[in-house]
């Protein structure tokens, strides 16, 4: 699993940045490294150098091998929160999409299933009423 960290110019990425970040997905997505290709992690200042809430966001986009890529995003007024948000709805993700590949839909499914009809049970509506 090769993982990227990239950021736009108003969030200064340094080494002890992308030993966190790298880190931290090391960490968390350990589970799936054989199964993805490569994680990008873009990290960006929504509002600029404006300070306010919730103005650091996390996009991070993995590549499950053999299937299209996902991506999640979080904000948080901290970095470190906005990469573990993100991270976590990753974890999320990746667990729902390879527990569901290889299933039928009916075994995945969440939904309930409708109670079957009168009719298929041999009952007419009279003898319901």
């Amino acid at each position: 699993m090769k993982i990227q960290v990239n950021s736009d110019n108003t969030i200064a990425v340094d080494a002890s940045m992308t030993r966190f970040v790298k880190g931290e997905v090391n960490r968390v997505l350990a589970r799936f490294a054989k199964r993805l290709t490569r994680v990008e992690v873009h990290l960006s200042d929504v509002d600029k150098r404006k300070t306010g809430q919730e103005d650091k966001r996390c996009l991070i986009e993995v590549r499950p091998a053999g299937a299209r890529p996902l991506s999640v995003s979080a904000k948080a007024t901290k970095m470190a929160s906005a990469v573990g948000q993100a991270l976590g709805k990753m974890q999320r993700s990746l667990t729902a999409f390879f527990g569901r590949r290889g299933r039928p839909a009916a075994t995945v499914s969440t939904t309930m299933k409708a109670p079957p009809s009168s009719e298929k049970e041999g009952r007419s509506e009279e003898d319901l009423g």
